[in-house]
């Protein structure tokens, strides 16, 4: 079949359409549900280049999602329960197409079609726009480099956004979901995180939510965040995202080896290592070798730049979290330069829409102040979230890391527990809280009080 181009854009260059096979792919349709539920994966109504032709593909859907069977009678009739028969040319012009189409089978190489021209329309598009932009002067390059990668990769992603969404449609979406809890009760919406008292309160890390793990110097917040990386990999098989700012991708490895394989990190770093120690480092690469974590340890970047390398991991790779070690090493835009508070809450403000338009889990690390002078539970709080307090306003979820015993080290009869405390301040989903977990020092592992591994 021969594409065909009609119409032009506004610099007079015709846009790529082919109307013959949006007319081939509703025929077929009508004449064959059968073909329906594998074009949805290729085709959209927006794929349409001519209205009536997305009108009438949105009307196939509507009958699709209500288990209805899609023929000349039900497609007349749901579209003028739509108000809608008039604007496609009446019933004339389905009875057309379902006459029109040369061959039903070939249903997937019509939809082929139609998406590929959709794809150059969208890039047309997105070229333009890029091109526009790049004439304000106003706008700083690692902006507009940051847009023009988005614009792409929602063409190459096939990213639908819109402005609005029908109750009926979401609560369509809200009863699949809930009816497949209710099938397998005790499962977790979200990410499992190895942690089982934390997964309890939490359901797991949520599409979309932005979450705030805080501590003071000296607590473990990175050990978490990288015993966290670890797990959510192995257990959930999505790939992890990992920014470290103020350690070596090396370092982090190391720190990870020790954990999986259970040799104290000291030797691993002195390399007095026994022969079944190197042993089992041997078996702890071999068991890390698949984990889909990807570690990016530029020491300096803007919530832009980190956006936009999360954007292109997103693209090459099945990112399930982001992890950013930490959130007040990353810089703002010069437009708040030398407003750290602005700074920061641009930072944090970023994050959380990483977070929505990825539709991931982002946990970012922040640093609280060392001052609790005055107070007679040093334990952290909200107000200890530094230099902002729109991170708290962002986040979904704000979880602190304590250890008690540090601040116990200077009593007589000290001994250290090893017990860290880990807060849950606010949870926008659920509950707060207090879990407890183990520390082991030797291989950096955070561990559920009563158990090894989850």
């Amino acid at each position: 079949m021969q594409e065909t181009t009609h119409s032009k854009n506004t610099s007079g260059r015709i846009m790529p359409q082919d109307l013959v096979a949006e007319q081939s792919l509703l025929g077929a349709i009508i004449i064959n549900n059968d073909v329906l539920p594998e074009v949805l994966t290729i085709v959209r109504p927006r794929d349409f280049y001519d209205e009536r032709h997305k009108i009438i593909f949105q009307a196939m859907l509507d009958l699709y999602d209500h288990h209805k069977p899609v023929d000349l009678l039900t497609l007349t009739s749901e579209l003028k329960t739509q108000k809608k028969l008039n604007d496609i040319g009446k019933a004339s012009y389905l009875a057309e197409l379902s006459n029109f189409v040369p061959v039903a089978s070939h249903a997937k190489a019509y939809a082929e079609i139609i998406e590929r021209n959709s794809v150059r329309r969208r890039l047309i598009s997105a070229g333009t726009q890029i091109a526009e932009s790049a004439y304000e002067e106003d706008v700083n390059t690692t902006e507009l480099i940051g847009n023009a990668e988005r614009e792409l990769f929602e063409v190459s992603d096939k990213i639908v956004k819109s402005d609005y969404v029908a109750m009926a449609d979401l609560l369509v979406d809200a009863f699949d979901r809930l009816e497949e809890l209710h099938k397998n009760k005790g499962a977790l919406r979200g990410l499992k995180t190895g942690f089982r008292d934390l997964d309890k309160k939490t359901a797991g890390f949520q599409k979309g939510d932005l979450v705030i793990i805080g501590a003071r110097p000296a607590m473990g917040k990175t050990t978490f965040a990288q015993n966290l990386a670890y797990n959510i990999a192995n257990i959930n098989k999505k790939g992890v995202l990992f920014f470290s700012m103020e350690m070596a991708d090396r370092e982090i490895v190391d720190r990870m080896i020790s954990d999986v394989s259970g040799v104290d990190n000291w030797k691993m770093r002195t390399g007095n290592l026994s022969d079944e120690e190197f042993q089992k480092i041997g078996d702890a690469l071999a068991d890390m070798d698949e984990l889909p974590i990807y570690i990016d340890s530029t020491s300096s970047m803007t919530i832009m730049e980190l956006r936009n390398k999360a954007r292109r991991a997103m693209h090459d790779h099945d990112i399930g979290i982001v992890i950013v070690d930490y959130l007040q090493l990353i810089s703002g835009s010069n437009k708040y330069a030398g407003n750290r508070v602005q700074e920061v809450s641009e930072v944090s403000r970023g994050l959380k829409i990483l977070a929505r338009e990825l539709s991931i889990p982002v946990i970012a690390l922040a640093q609280l102040s060392r001052n609790v002078t005055g107070r007679d539970d040093p334990r952290p709080v909200l107000s200890d979230l530094r230099d902002s307090g729109s991170i708290e306003q962002d986040a979904d979820l704000v979880m602190f890391l304590h250890r008690p015993d540090y601040y116990k080290q200077n009593q007589e009869g000290y001994e250290d527990t090893h017990i860290t405390e880990l807060l849950i301040a606010k949870h926008r989903h659920g509950a707060v809280g207090k879990i407890e977990l183990y520390f082991h020092p030797e291989l950096l592992r955070f561990m559920t009080l009563d158990t090894t591994r989850e």
